[in-house]
């Protein structure tokens, strides 16, 4: 078992310790003490030099671990091979489209894809690409034409930074069926339960265009507060999230003055 250094989150501060890593499970040393078997992995989630792995039982435990890239990269190759999730061999392709565009350099990958319980992980020889269950849009089977052939695939539609892009799965199609049924079923809570109303729809939909509050407010001819009120809507609905608070000012008698006399200077 090889020793590695790594810090791990304790109540609210970070621990320097050591972390022993085999092919079938973790030892996390002193204050820890823990010996974690792969197999009893059931979430694991990326956050830039951390990495977050959920153990289960009857209590699940998650553990945030610090350390080096090559660190994390062995960790999580291993965990992603022996968890308790659903797993498969396939080819992916991921990002592959952007904006409608093909990603440059985007290519079919021979590997593993992984469903855990919030994200889609596609595990190659040279990537480890998570796909976070939240940031997933929608999910198709359609085809693709690979090498002259169309071919069966699923198309997930997710987004990074805000941006809509586009990931591709491809495997035999009885496999393929069943991995989209699997994944239409992990991401159903993303769904409606209800309907919204046309005009908050209609606010929704200028949004995912690009449009601004502003030019929202002129085009439908509604009032600031009617549509605050439409967005506090979508964002109690979860299919909305504040990006910034506008502000709405008024001067004090300091400002006033000041404006005074700055327009009085100009007209002099």
């Amino acid at each position: 078992m090889k020793e590695v250094p790594i810090k791990i989150e304790l109540e609210g501060r970070w621990v320097p310790t050591t972390m022993g890593i085999a092919e079938d499970r973790i030892r996390i040393a002193a204050p820890v003490n823990r010996e974690i078997p792969y197999r009893a992995v059931v979430d694991l989630e990326q956050k830039k030099n951390q990495v977050l792995v959920t153990v289960g039982g009857d209590q699940e435990t998650t553990y945030r671990i610090a350390s080096v890239e090559k660190v994390l990269y062995v960790l999580k190759k291993l965990i992603l091979t022996s968890c308790s999730a659903y797993r498969l061999n396939a080819f992916f392709m991921s990002p592959a489209i952007r904006g409608g565009v093909l990603v440059q350099n985007a290519k079919w990958e021979k590997g593993m894809i992984a469903v855990l319980k919030t994200g889609i992980w596609f595990v190659s020889q040279e990537n480890q690409v998570c796909i976070p269950l939240e940031d997933v849009a929608s999910i198709d089977l359609t085809s693709r034409e690979i090498q002259d052939k169309n071919l069966d695939v699923v198309k997930i539609d997710h987004l990074i930074d805000n941006e809509v892009v586009t990931s591709f799965i491809l495997c035999p199609l009885t496999t393929l069926q069943v991995l989209y049924n699997f994944l239409n079923e992990a991401t159903q809570d993303l769904e409606m339960s209800e309907e919204m109303d046309p005009l908050t729809t209609q606010v929704a939909t200028l949004v995912y265009s690009g449009m601004d509050s502003h030019a929202i407010e002129n085009m439908l001819q509604i009032s600031h507060k009617d549509l605050d009120d439409i967005y506090d809507a979508l964002i109690a609905a979860g299919i909305a999230e504040v990006l910034y608070i506008r502000k709405e000012i008024q001067l004090t008698a300091k400002g006033v003055r000041y404006i005074s006399s700055v327009l009085k200077s100009s007209t002099n």
